[in-house]
């Protein structure tokens, strides 16, 4: 218990003198997050759309690989980034190693598929409400998923957030792929590691609550901006 009450001090003491390196390290959290949760919804939500719609011989095989690389090992994914990007690897010539490029491009992959099958299963009941209507349309394939986005963009909202949520929290291949280089590529839950490593367990709980408080405050101004909750409704 004494633990938690110096992290909550700890936690407040930092953010009401906002030490430079909170608020450095913060931002930098939020960068390379909310880039690959960006990133990644624009390559998942249409893929997960395009699948809920399209049917082909190998449809099932794809729903479950995509359900199966949602549990892809974060450290295995930074392993296999590190080798790509190494100098000995085939894209070591682009230097990218150990900066937040690289780490967003970590994150990415992590997040993509969870990101895409939630949509897959949110916009599968909603293609079952449109479908009779967008077929005598005479619609086009890509004027169907352009539809499903539009009028399921609050249930995609969902899907995105669960992709930010995971990837704020994401620790193993971060650490990985970026090094946690202090004023370079250190975010919030690798120096909570760091401090937890050297024995500062107060000031790594305070990091914790502030990386607590970052994904709620994240999670409702979103949800207050896009009016997911309305006065009456659920």
């Amino acid at each position: 218990m004494t633990e938690i009450f110096e992290g909550l001090k700890a936690a407040l003491l930092l953010l009401i003198t906002f030490d430079k390196d909170l608020v450095d390290i913060t931002l930098r959290s939020l960068q390379v997050s909310l880039s690959a949760t960006l990133i990644a919804s624009i390559i998942a939500l249409p893929f997960g759309t395009w699948l809920a719609i399209r049917r082909f011989r190998l449809r099932r095989t794809a729903i479950a690989m995509l359900n199966a690389l949602m549990g892809l090992p974060p450290v295995v994914v930074g392993l296999f980034v590190y080798l790509l990007f190494s100098r000995s690897g085939p894209l070591g010539v682009l230097g990218l190693l150990f900066t937040p490029t690289v780490m967003i491009i970590a994150q990415v992959i992590i997040i993509a598929p969870l990101i895409a099958s939630i949509a897959h299963q949110s916009m599968r009941e909603l293609w079952a409400e449109y479908h009779d209507l967008l077929i005598s349309m005479n619609t086009s394939p890509r004027q169907r998923i352009a539809t499903l986005l539009w009028d399921g963009r609050r249930a995609l909202l969902t899907a995105s957030l669960a992709g930010f949520g995971r990837a704020i929290g994401e620790v193993g291949a971060i650490i990985i792929v970026g090094g946690n280089i202090d004023h370079v590529t250190r975010v919030l839950t690798t120096a909570i590691a760091l401090e937890t490593g050297k024995g500062d367990f107060a000031l790594a709980m305070g990091l914790g609550f502030v990386l607590i408080g970052l994904a709620v405050v994240v999670n409702l101004a979103i949800h207050g901006l896009t009016r997911t909750e309305r006065e009456g409704r659920w």
